[in-house]
């Protein structure tokens, strides 16, 4: 059934609008005229690569617009509960609060979502069922959450505890870009510098040579021979590379490439305990928000099994899941699989027998996040200096084996 927005006027004259799901557009008109709002223009929204609107005047002509709308982002998701938290916590009743961030949210994308919940809560849906209908917006664990925080009374705690998380995981995420956008930086533009030496000058210089009738040095004489290649086979290297990348994306989603790729990835030196430190931070935020919600301890280990990213630490979390299921402890288990740290499982030990184990997996998540932070920074201090070493001493290297040909030739010829 499509979705359409919808402007219009009320019997006193007031302006209205919404989105509403209908059959079709004479359905739409003739349930807002039942509700006294006289429509004055309809637009279907599609969502697809660009999307399309239908777009309806007075006149009942539907015009085609492309129209491209912003997706939502984590960080308008968290805003979005955050707001909704507040309003629920002042009193307003549900749907005015959905009402109201619907009228705020700027994202076309969430603004129609939360339409669509607002109105199925008002036909008396839950807001958790509402939600499950939105997985790409609203992912399990946030709708697990929610459902719990309506069982228990204490939704707007649940929705300022989800804010606070998404909020987390949403800093956590920027750390890691902004770590590694540097160096990515610096080591395309080492490239393109290169290139162009290879590309542009070499030859120029290969010329020169041959002119005069001079033979190049062994060196110059394979850098001209790279070069040639380059300025040659360049648009073969690259469909070969983008072959080579499309080929590598296919066999990594399959379910024998993702296992053999994700245990490669926590054997790397640096850049597995960077990937299983940030692993266990939002193994241990995940579980510890999902429990402090009300979340069963099975169905929470479910859903952060889910979110790991990793199939090696999936496979370990649903062990720990079925050990708990039995009757066995879950430090018992992630600690026997020799993944997680003595002191993670230490710290869970403690707090499953002391009851506090939403504490504990909350101060296990600061600690590791902490230190993804510090490795971080550090591994940047290191990556600058290797990447100006490598970069220069390419430019260096090429360079060199056109100067001193030239020197020589400028011996030659006084």
């Amino acid at each position: 059934m499509p979705t359409y927005e919808y402007r219009g006027l009320t019997a006193s004259g007031r302006n209205v609008r919404g989105v509403r799901e209908a059959d079709g557009l004479d359905g739409l008109r003739a349930a807002l005229r039942r509700e006294g709002i006289v429509p004055t223009e309809i637009r279907e929204a599609r969502v697809a690569g660009g999307e399309a609107s239908a777009k309806t005047g007075l006149a009942g002509r539907e015009v085609r617009l492309g129209a491209f709308r912003d997706r939502a982002k984590p960080a308008d998701i968290s805003l979005a509960t955050r707001q909704l938290a507040t309003l629920i916590r002042s009193g307003i009743p549900l749907v005015e609060s959905l009402t109201a961030i619907v009228e705020q949210t700027q994202k076309e994308q969430l603004k129609r979502a939360l339409a669509t919940v607002r109105d199925q809560v008002n036909e008396g849906v839950s807001l958790a069922d509402a939600l499950r209908a939105h997985p790409k917006l609203f992912q399990d664990y946030y709708v697990n959450m929610v459902h719990a925080g309506e069982q228990s009374g204490t939704l707007e705690m649940v929705l300022d505890r989800l804010a606070d998380f998404t909020e987390a995981q949403g800093r956590m995420r920027s750390k890691v870009t902004a770590a590694l956008a540097y160096p990515m930086i610096m080591a395309v533009l080492g490239t393109i510098i290169v290139g162009v030496l290879m590309v542009v000058v070499v030859p120029q210089v290969t010329t020169i040579f041959r002119d005069f009738g001079k033979d190049l040095p062994w060196y110059t004489e394979t850098l001209v021979s790279i070069s040639h290649f380059v300025g040659r086979w360049w648009w073969a290297a690259g469909l070969g590379l983008v072959g080579a990348v499309t080929l590598f994306r296919q066999w990594k989603r399959s379910a024998a490439g993702r296992k053999v790729w994700d245990r490669l990835v926590l054997r790397l030196p640096i850049a597995g305990d960077i990937a299983m430190k940030v692993a266990i931070a939002r193994f241990a935020r995940t579980l510890a928000t999902l429990l402090r919600s009300g979340v069963p301890i099975l169905r929470a280990m479910e859903i952060t099994r889910n979110v790991m990213g990793n199939a090696e630490l999936e496979r370990i979390v649903e062990e720990a899941r079925l050990s708990v299921q039995e009757g066995e402890s879950i430090a018992v288990p992630l600690k026997r699989s020799g993944r997680f740290d003595p002191i993670v499982t230490h710290m869970i030990a403690v707090g499953e027998r002391s009851g506090q184990l939403e504490q504990m997996l909350l101060s296990v998540a600061g600690s590791y996040e902490m230190q993804v932070e510090t490795r971080l920074a550090a591994l940047t201090s290191l990556l600058e200096p290797i990447l100006i070493v490598v970069m220069g001493g390419a430019a260096a290297g090429i360079a060199a084996s056109i100067m001193l040909p030239l020197l020589q030739l400028s011996d030659f010829m006084g």
